[in-house]
């Protein structure tokens, strides 16, 4: 059993709860609230631990001056790792309770059960703090519990404080249902409340040595590293993934060394011999032979180079221009993007994780960005990111648009001619007075506020609600705007998904044209995944 928590104890932490999540990222992603195709808190989970172990394994043995505190290091790179590539609001929610934790714990000589419980009690407030409109039996509600276990041990041995706080958390977990109606509706607990218990029993198996009962095989994701600057030495930083067995690894390691620096080889899986999928990084003058070496190895792919000097380094973005103006959006499907494009708005792909977004918006080379999400689970990483860029000199404003129609609605009233202030109240306004709706197919049996509902049948979610439920996709969306128009409306945009059956457009557009005559309506191809169709009255 460890007194302590050292930075290697967090090094193997980081990779344990990583593995953890790994092997329960379908049961994670199937605690969805409603039985709709927008499951991925575990995917999203594995994504931001994922991106928090690179950042262990790139940047552990580079100390900074005046950080005497390996664990305290060690703690800080998790952390900034987990922030830069959270994805969804659990993804953002447990980078931020990992702040607190390393905020507290990196100020002490040593880290025992005291020092444990009040790192995990300022996580507790760093996660609460971070969300809006907190709310009862979700991730939050768990942390908070894992905080007050610790403290109530008023123990000072490490191992005692952590079973104490995943015993804690597990608890808290399995009362979710009965503070949250939804979760209970659902008959699940909180899928960001099980990927924290998943977080500390990982703890306790590092401190103490006791092995949780085995789950299902990990899932497999390539994994990806962050670039670094290079150095003085090597010219060129080349990347790729490599599918190889691990004893040609071991080979490739050693001439990689040989041909550069700032190697590094990362595996997908918990331990080398369990990987079969590598992130290969190294710097080198000669680009072919580190190439060779990989098809030497196995099957390379998705290969970069990248020559330093083409690219300033990492911290020295290009100063803003200060009168310039851009719009960052999150978009799913090539169609929506298009539109976007279209709209003179930088485009980035659904589910971003904060420094996707991070860079799109320095990207633009503008002093003041505006960011549309298009997604209630990705307002959280664009609230992220609008803080990290702000410490760019940038100002950014997020919109809270749930749905791409409503940044449509948003983007259609942009006047550069205003003040920029002015600007983003004029499209926040525009965004809301557009109501927005969904049509997709469940994928589980639930009970759903319209009613109970099966796999396949059609479901009509209004503002994220469910108002109907049927059979038939064409009936469920007429019927679907009729309801709508009801409460009034003057433009109707339809987007169709990548999914939309032949002949939709014509038969919606038809229906609005002979039921509501004084309504515009307008139809795009949208291609997104998951929706036939998405709609937006204004």
């Amino acid at each position: 059993m460890l007194e302590t928590l050292d930075a290697a104890a967090v090094r193997r932490w980081c990779a344990g709860g990583l593995a953890a999540l790994k092997r329960h990222q379908s049961e994670i992603d199937d605690l969805n609230v409603y039985p709709v195709p927008d499951g991925d808190t575990g995917t999203n989970l594995v994504l931001t631990l994922t991106s928090a172990q690179q950042a262990l394994a790139l940047d552990l043995d580079n100390t900074p001056e005046g950080e005497t505190r390996p664990h305290g290091h060690a703690l800080r790179l998790m952390a900034r790792g987990a922030l830069l590539g959270a994805r969804g609001n659990s993804g953002v929610i447990v980078s931020q309770i990992l702040r607190g934790l390393a905020d507290t714990v990196a100020a002490a000589e040593t880290v025992r059960g005291r020092v444990l419980a009040s790192g995990l009690r300022a996580a507790a407030r760093a996660a609460w703090s971070a969300v809006a409109r907190p709310v009862e039996g979700t991730l939050l509600t768990v942390v908070r519990a894992a905080a007050d276990a610790a403290e109530a041990t008023a123990s000072d041995e490490l191992p005692v404080v952590a079973r104490a706080a995943a015993v804690g958390a597990t608890d808290a977990l399995a009362h979710t249902p009965e503070q949250l109606p939804a979760l209970a509706r659902a008959g699940v607990v909180d899928a960001g409340g099980r990927g924290l218990c998943l977080l500390l029993d990982a703890l306790v198996e590092v401190v103490t040595g006791e092995r949780p009962a085995a789950g299902p095989a990990p899932v497999r994701r390539p994994v990806t590293v962050v670039r670094e600057t290079g150095s003085e030495e090597y010219a060129y930083e080349v990347q790729f993934l490599l599918d190889a067995e691990p004893t040609a690894v071991r080979r490739l390691r050693e001439v990689l060394d040989s041909l550069g620096d700032s190697l590094v080889v990362v595996g997908d899986g918990a331990t080398p011999e369990e990987s079969s999928t590598w992130n290969v990084h190294v710097h080198v003058n000669d680009v072919g032979a580190a190439v060779e070496a990989g098809v030497a190895a196995g099957r390379p792919y998705q290969i970069s180079v990248t020559r330093f000097a083409d690219h300033p380094p990492p911290g020295l973005p290009p100063t803003p221009e200060p009168a310039a103006r851009a719009a960052v959006v999150v978009a799913a499907g090539a169609g929506i993007a298009e539109l976007f494009a279209g709209e003179g708005a930088t485009v980035v792909p659904g589910n971003p994780s904060t420094g996707e977004l991070l860079d799109a918006v320095r990207a633009t080379g503008a002093a003041r960005v505006v960011v549309l999400p298009n997604d209630p689970n990705t307002q959280a990483v664009a609230s992220a990111a609008a803080r990290e860029a702000h410490l760019s000199g940038i100002k950014v404003s997020v919109v809270p648009t749930r749905s791409p129609v409503q940044a449509l609605a948003a983007l259609a009233v942009r006047d550069p001619g205003r003040r920029f202030e002015d600007d983003v109240i004029a499209m926040a306004e525009a965004a809301g007075a557009c109501r927005y709706a969904e049509v997709c197919h469940a994928r589980r049996e639930a009970l759903t506020v319209a009613g109970p509902c099966r796999p396949g049948d059609v479901l009509a979610l209004v503002e994220g609600e469910v108002h109907l439920i049927g059979a038939d996709l064409v009936d469920t969306a007429t019927a679907l705007l009729d309801r709508m128009l009801g409460g009034g409306g003057e433009l109707v945009t339809l987007l169709y998904g990548a999914d939309a059956p032949d002949g939709l457009a014509e038969v919606l557009q038809a229906h609005v044209a002979r039921r509501w005559p004084f309504v515009e309506v307008q139809g795009f191809p949208g291609g997104q995944p998951n929706y036939p169709l998405l709609v937006g009255v204004e």
